[in-house]
């Protein structure tokens, strides 16, 4: 379910999405140059700089643990010893508990959603609002499965913690606190925050249109209610998935039975320590959403998903016997009238929110220098 999110909504209101999984709404879907692929151009501006050049200035996208840039190395003797344990012993297992735990799922959503006709809106279509015993039992057993899935990939203990309103002092706006939030804002560091944000509120997401094409993954992605998107599409389509993304959010707002959506509004994913510059489409809505902060802390493979190949970086992930994550739960953030008013400065006061409570640094820099970086890295390699 890992993908790339492009803008959700910049100054002109259009949309894009994340490459291949269910994840936050954002802007134009005119590149779509593999991040870890060379490009010339890029490859030739950068040319001139040092690794140590670029990674102070590509900071949010370096990585910083054992296996090196890239995952490529060089890897210590130590490194081979236990990279050979875990495939021959750790590796098969997992790989075989994932697949029971994808395959028992979609059969738990096949029956759920027999002689069920799903929500068609143009090309549209899932069950998110499929209600009763069914309903239940697909967001009951998402959420053991997705914390079961965790738990087989190495994540046996996540931290959680919750923030109260009183913890952050007074904010901006008057607050009608019994206003249901309609959005989960999240910052964005590997595709596992799916599976933590599933197990943990089973929200609904932004995908791309093939995802709901795929064999399991497919019947899954409707249950959760995606949004899908096609990254080609014209102008015009951004805007119909934008207002469908907000008419969700508002939907949310309005009716506790209906699922939340899941935005990751930086439009990419980062190294976990930093926060970049946030697109406006979470927050058209002018309803309160829920900020929470994922991170991954770590003593030799860092699971985000950065500056990394998606095959390297699930091959290395499977061969960490323990893997670690800290989530904090952020109160609602009500926004302010002007705020309201004013998208992008919603969007700014929750940004440099999230940047305070969860020690994160605030960065200017989006997909298009993060294509850059990997181009040069490629070049390079």
């Amino acid at each position: 379910m890992g993908s790339e999110l492009k803008s959700l909504t910049g100054s002109n209101g259009s949309l894009a999405q994340h490459e291949d999984s269910p994840r936050g709404v954002s802007g134009a879907f005119k590149d779509e140059r593999p991040l870890l692929k060379s490009d010339s151009n890029a490859g030739v501006a950068e040319s001139t700089e040092s690794i140590e050049e670029m990674e102070k200035k590509y900071a949010p996208y370096v990585r910083h643990d054992v296996y090196g840039t890239m995952g490529l190395g060089p890897w210590e003797t130590k490194e081979k010893v236990l990279l050979g344990i875990a495939l021959s012993i750790l590796v098969p297992i997992r790989l075989v508990i994932g697949m029971l735990i994808l395959v028992l799922y979609y059969l738990i959503c096949r029956i759920c959603t027999l002689f069920s006709a799903p929500n068609r809106d143009e090309e549209q279509e899932d069950y998110a609002h499929m209600g009763g015993w069914r309903r239940t039992t697909v967001i009951n057993s998402g959420r053991f499965l997705s914390r079961a899935m965790l738990f087989t990939l190495g994540f046996y203990w996540i931290s959680e913690s919750h923030r109260s309103s009183s913890d952050q002092g007074e904010s901006t706006g008057l607050r009608d606190e019994s206003e249901r939030p309609g959005a989960i804002v999240s910052n964005h560091v590997s595709h596992l925050d799916i599976l933590y944000h599933m197990s943990s509120s089973f929200p609904s997401f932004v995908a791309k249109r093939s995802v709901a094409k795929l064999p399991l993954v497919g019947l899954i992605s409707k249950c959760l209610g995606c949004v899908y998107v096609q990254r080609e599409s014209k102008s015009s389509d951004f805007k119909g998935v934008a207002g469908i993304v907000t008419q969700r959010i508002i939907e949310a707002h309005q009716n506790e039975l209906s699922p939340r959506m899941l935005l990751f509004p930086e439009g990419t994913t980062t190294n976990g320590d930093f926060l970049l510059p946030f697109k406006t489409g979470a927050f058209l809505a002018k309803v309160p959403v829920l900020p929470v902060i994922v991170r991954y802390p770590y003593s030799r493979f860092s699971p985000a998903w950065d500056t990394i190949s998606g095959a390297r970086h699930i091959f290395l992930l499977l061969c960490q016997f323990v893997n670690y994550m800290e989530v904090v739960h952020l109160p609602a953030y009500y926004p302010s009238e002007e705020e309201k008013e004013n998208p992008k400065l919603y969007a700014n006061n929750v940004r440099k929110l999230m940047a305070v409570e969860g020690n994160l640094t605030l960065s200017e820099i989006g997909l298009a220098e993060k294509r850059i970086y990997h181009a040069a890295l490629n070049g390079s390699c």
